[in-house]
């Protein structure tokens, strides 16, 4: 009886091993099969979490280069409190250009737009009275106190155009033009009592750092 048993035992496991060693060469035979179809699948990655790459000075937001111009409507410079409309004139006439300058910020019409090669060229009055009725009067006030690195954003419809600081200077009361690079990315601010006089005013240079998409546009 004993010689019996250990022989059922015997006989299930070559059984067993013999089932073994054909699940393993289906199984391998199977990858061989797939592998000669292209049908194994990749191997995940991990997800990427870090902000989109910003390349010749064009951020990607969404998978979108924000190549297409667009006109400014609102500068925010948080370091300094500052925070104004912008007016964009098609116009060059100086009664124009000073009226639009009553209530904000103006671009000069022939700067660059927003996301386009070039420099944005930003005008707005200043004003250290200690009343001002028309606050548009005090809409560049602080800028000569912005550091080298601080940032400035300047606003379209649904991005925002983040510039950092390279520069801060005092024109000279008979300088009558203002440099303006037409490669890269710029943006440049000047306070003026009027486009028409040469009094003396603050100049702030900026280089083009990223565009982002404003939340809920």
């Amino acid at each position: 009886m004993e010689k019996t048993n250990k022989g059922i035992v015997g006989e299930i496991g070559e059984r067993r091993g013999a089932f073994v060693a054909m699940f393993l060469g289906m199984f391998l035979l199977t990858v061989l099969f797939l592998k000669s179809v292209d049908a194994v699948p990749e191997p995940l990655h991990p997800l990427v979490t870090s902000e989109p790459a910003i390349t010749n000075n064009t951020a990607v937001v969404a998978g979108v280069a924000t190549s297409t111009p667009e006109a400014p409507v609102r500068i925010v410079i948080k370091n300094i409190g500052l925070d104004v409309s912008i007016k964009n004139p098609g116009s060059t006439d100086l009664k124009v250009l000073d009226d639009a300058l009553l209530t904000g910020a103006v671009r000069y019409p022939s700067s660059a737009l927003l996301g386009s090669e070039g420099t944005v060229l930003l005008f707005g009055h200043s004003s250290y009275l200690p009343i001002v009725h028309n606050q548009a009067y005090k809409a560049f006030d602080g800028i000569q106190n912005l550091k080298p690195g601080e940032f400035v954003s300047v606003y379209s419809a649904g991005m925002e155009y983040r510039y950092s600081v390279v520069q801060v200077k005092v024109a000279n009361a008979t300088q009558d033009s203002i440099e303006l690079k037409t490669t890269g990315k710029h943006l440049t601010l000047v306070t003026c009592d009027s486009f028409a006089s040469k009094s003396n005013r603050f100049i702030v240079t900026a280089d083009f750092v990223g565009a982002y998409a404003v939340a809920g546009q």
